[in-house]
C-alpha cells in the first residue's frame, strides 16, 4: 500500500514562506515522477509542481520562480518550498505521483492560508 502523509502547512502573511513535506511510503519512490497539488474552495485539485525520478521539475506559470519541489530518495520525502507567498496560494496542498492518482487515495493534505 502507498500512502502520502504532508505536512508544513500554516498562516503565512503576504510575501512571506513556508516549506511543505510530504512522505511516502511503499516502493514507488523511485521510479516515478512526484506532484504537489493543491485545491482551493470551491475549486478543482490543481497540479502545481512535478519533479522526475532524475530531478527535473516543472511548475505551473502562477508558481513558477516563487516555489520550488525537490524529492529526498533516501528518506522518500518531497519538499515544496514556497516563498512570496500570495492570498490566491490559499489551498489545500497534496502530494501524490501523477501517474497513479486513480490508483492510490490522496493523503489529508495541509493547509496553506496567506492572509494578513
Amino acid at each position: 500500500q502507498v500512502q502520502f502523509v504532508e505536512s508544513g502547512g500554516g498562516l503565512v502573511q503576504p510575501g512571506g514562506s513556508l516549506i511543505l513535506s510530504c512522505a511516502v511510503s511503499g516502493s514507488i519512490f523511485s521510479i516515478y515522477s512526484m506532484g504537489w497539488y493543491r485545491q482551493a474552495p470551491g475549486k478543482q485539485r490543481d497540479l502545481v509542481a512535478s519533479i522526475t525520478s532524475d530531478g527535473s521539475a516543472n511548475y505551473v506559470d502562477s508558481v513558477k520562480g516563487r516555489f520550488t519541489i525537490s524529492r529526498d530518495s533516501t528518506k522518500k520525502m518531497v519538499y515544496l518550498q514556497m516563498n512570496s507567498l500570495k492570498p490566491e496560494d490559499t489551498a489545500v496542498y497534496y502530494c501524490h505521483a501523477p501517474i497513479l492518482i486513480e490508483t492510490y487515495p490522496w493523503g489529508q493534505g495541509t493547509q496553506v492560508t496567506v492572509s494578513a
